[in-house]
């Protein structure tokens, strides 16, 4: 990043091809809508250029990239004026569910039991509390720590870490069929 502050694109260019699906996938499983997804890791991307020259070293890139994600995603919920928008198809599940599910070098019947399990996570996921499937889904997709998702929330430390044990929870309650 601090390359790419100073004029590096190149610099920009790996930053992009390093954190872009690991963002757009955190940002997706939070609106559920792959429009809507596209259009807020485009304003994180215009966020991170517009922030270059004032970006400080405090924390990893990854932290900081993913408190812009989430601040953008925050102002999105706050400012849609019809939330029942938000609402997926079944094509946007369907293919959330496939990024999910086992490699074609398994049969078809465990193909179809790993997609069932996928769909049962994606439900699951999603019938969590915003805070806690926003806790979940940087740590499951940014690969944040407790710390680092405190930061990114802004957050206490304690508060963070307990919605991402109140989110384990509620997930192994709901996905022990396949415990």
């Amino acid at each position: 990043m601090l390359r790419f502050a100073a004029g590096s694109m190149g610099a920009f260019d790996v930053l992009y091809a390093r954190h872009e699906l690991a963002v757009w996938r955190f940002v997706f499983r939070s609106v559920r809508v792959q429009a809507v997804a596209d259009d807020l890791l485009q304003d994180v991307w215009f966020a991170v250029v517009r922030n270059a020259a004032r970006y400080e070293v405090k924390a990893k890139f990854r932290t900081w990239l993913f408190t812009l994600a989430h601040h953008r995603l925050v102002d999105h919920l706050r400012t849609a004026k019809d939330h029942a928008s938000l609402d997926a198809s079944d094509d946007d599940t369907r293919r959330m569910a496939d990024t999910l599910v086992a490699d074609s070098g398994f049969g078809p019947l465990r193909q179809l039991q790993s997609r069932e399990q996928a769909a049962a996570l994606i439900a699951a996921v999603e019938a969590l509390p915003l805070e806690q499937r926003e806790a979940f889904l940087l740590q499951a997709e940014g690969d944040l720590s407790v710390q680092e998702i405190a930061e990114a929330t802004g957050v206490p430390f304690e508060t963070a870490k307990s919605r991402l044990r109140y989110a384990r929870a509620s997930l192994r309650q709901h996905l022990k069929e396949f415990a």
